[in-house]
């Protein structure tokens, strides 16, 4: 291989996050803890061992890729329906890492390790998507909607030569975790159909996550300016159901909506209605997904999405927005059927993990009070150029007699 195709030759490029923890620091959601990537670029030879390589520019950044194909569950629809849409957003900033003098082409390079922080927005932002917080990541069965991410390192290699490495990054967030004390107050409602009789719930908390039990307090009054009426009523059962609807293209133009029933239960009851109204409680229990196989070992996730044991949860993306909602429903003669729909909301972790999660959440935020998103502290980077002397060494060569073998310290 001539020199100069060397130096044109692709760079291998790989990210290495901080020593013993994952590349994301802090927590996405919530913004006292600063939710940062942080890692290093390495860049090494791509052709031979030591053969050096241009490199003019440097740039990394993270990128949000999403897709919906809301018809890809139905093997009819899926050819004969809409495509599967996709959008793909930059969060946060790009960040340049290197740029050769000015005047100069490229760089010969041995080696280069290239230290980063991109900073999650942490933000609502309001109509500004760049400041808003990014969704966690998820893919649906089929892939009925996806979000992904992905940190994006761009190296221009001379005038001729530019090359994206892409990276799968799994994000996951915290604001909709259970044991925050704004989920933990009450929540009520009443509703009527024929003004004869009220249903009135009452929720004592309103996020859940897996195997998490739900509990819901029930009263059904009769109206007391319809009293002769409501006592010919009979109540036949109450059903209590949990509903995910999602909503497709939310902010487009044509949005569709789907609700899937998560888990159901029917409590008979066959009595009149007293004239001092009837009171139950009803519960069930947040359906999981078992991430263990037969032999119980737990199954390799795939790089971009973190293990969830629920198969979705409460998100709002660009392309599709997921909710959940209790439907309770009261089945009567005489009287009309009323059904309530109580907005609830779904976190990926049970209500222990959450538990968990708090005391890193609070050292998080506190380690996070000493950091300069303006001006991140960061460790040098190391550039090794083909002209240095000795600069093999870095690759664990030593040169002798004319020929490059294995250095033994």
């Amino acid at each position: 291989m001539s020199a100069l195709s060397a130096l044109n030759a692709p760079a291998t490029v790989r990210i290495s996050g901080p020593p013993n923890s994952s590349f994301l620091v802090g927590y996405p959601g919530i913004s006292a803890t600063l939710p940062r990537i942080v890692g290093k670029v390495e860049i090494r030879p791509g052709a031979g061992y030591s053969a050096p390589v241009s490199v003019s520019m440097v740039r990394i950044c993270l990128q949000r890729r999403e897709t919906i194909h809301p018809a890809a569950e139905n093997v009819a629809k899926r050819h004969l329906g809409t495509p599967r849409r996709e959008t793909v957003d930059l969060v946060g900033k790009e960040v340049l890492l290197f740029r050769c003098v000015s005047g100069k082409e490229a760089e010969s390079v041995i080696a280069m390790d290239l230290p980063f922080q991109i900073f999650i927005p942490f933000g609502r932002g309001g109509e500004e998507t760049n400041r808003r917080i990014p969704p966690a990541s998820l893919q649906l069965p089929s892939r009925t909607a996806e979000t992904y991410y992905e940190l994006v390192v761009t190296v221009q290699q001379g005038q001729s030569a530019q090359n994206r490495y892409t990276f799968p990054i799994p994000l996951q967030r915290y604001d909709t975790l259970s044991t925050f004390g704004m989920y933990n107050r009450p929540e009520s409602k009443v509703m009527t159909a024929d003004n004869i009789i009220t249903l009135g719930i009452s929720l004592p908390k309103w996020s859940y996550g897996p195997l998490d039990p739900i509990t819901v307090y029930i009263k059904l009054a009769p109206n007391p300016d319809w009293m002769s009426k409501a006592k010919r009523v009979t109540i036949q059962k109450i059903t209590l159901a949990i509903e995910e609807e999602i909503t497709f293209n939310p902010e487009g133009d044509e949005p569709t909506k789907k609700v899937n029933k998560i888990a159901k239960h029917t409590q008979p009851v066959g009595t009149k209605m007293p004239d001092a109204g009837y009171v139950t409680n009803l519960g069930l229990v947040f359906p999981a997904r078992d991430l263990r196989d037969a032999d119980g070992i737990i199954k390799r996730g795939k790089p971009g999405f973190p293990l969830y044991e629920v198969t979705s949860f409460t998100t709002t993306s660009t392309l599709y927005k997921i909710e959940f909602f209790l439907s309770i429903k009261a089945h009567m003669t005489s009287a009309r059927d009323i059904t309530l729909r109580q907005p609830i909301v779904i976190c990926p972790m049970d209500q222990q993990a959450c538990k968990e999660e708090m005391d890193a959440i609070e050292q998080a935020a506190k380690d996070a009070s000493h950091i300069d998103p303006n001006s991140p502290n960061l460790e040098e980077r190391l550039i090794i150029f083909a002209s240095e002397k000795e600069a093999i060494r870095h690759l664990g060569l030593c040169e002798v007699g004319g020929v490059k073998k294995m250095l033994i310290e």
